[in-house]
């Protein structure tokens, strides 16, 4: 949910706000992260393992980062997002702060409390600054939607039990009901 505001915000409101509170930044605009559950934690972190342990049986030289990781959509001071998972494939948009640019492929875990931002706000924001592969993963509802922006492909919806194929990887799919009852 949006804060409600009369200006234009940046990093450095961002980073004044208290501590404990956690926001993300889109545009100028801060909008408040709830803290996650345990099962949005259960899945973030069995996709992180299978990512992970992909990108180590290929020897790859990417990164997958689980949240909190600051990723710096557009290079300027009005974008900054948290995704949940976030993968980066090429090194040079690494720093000690995070992410500069977009990640290769993002994945979002949505909460009952925004689900607008994931759906609405980030898709856009996630397409436009060019993220390759984006999937939102909706617990309560047991289904993934996924968008390959790279090769501008249909979106395609998914469940929980089936095998979801990864764009950026065509070797990989992904369960994620087998994730969870592993």
């Amino acid at each position: 949910m949006a804060i409600p505001q009369e200006k234009t915000y940046t990093l450095e409101d961002l980073y004044a706000l208290p501590d404990g509170e956690r926001a993300e930044l889109i545009d100028g605009r801060l909008y408040n992260m709830a803290p996650p559950n345990r099962m949005h934690q259960k899945i973030s972190g069995k996709l992180h393992q299978t990512i992970a342990n992909y990108i180590s049986a290929k020897n790859g030289s990417y990164e997958v980062y689980a949240a909190p990781f600051s990723v710096f959509l557009n290079k300027d001071d009005k974008n900054y997002v948290e995704p949940d998972l976030s993968v980066i494939c090429d090194d040079n948009k690494l720093d000690d702060k995070g992410c500069v640019g977009a990640p290769d492929w993002i994945i979002e875990i949505t909460s009952p409390s925004n689900p607008e931002t994931d759906y609405g706000i980030k898709l856009y924001k996630y397409r436009t600054a060019g993220v390759r592969e984006y999937w939102i993963v909706n617990p309560v509802k047991h289904a993934v939607i996924v968008y390959d922006f790279e090769h501008e492909k249909c979106t395609n919806l998914y469940s929980f039990e089936d095998t979801i194929p990864v764009c950026i990887y065509p070797d990989l799919s992904i369960c994620i009901a087998d994730l969870l009852n592993k």
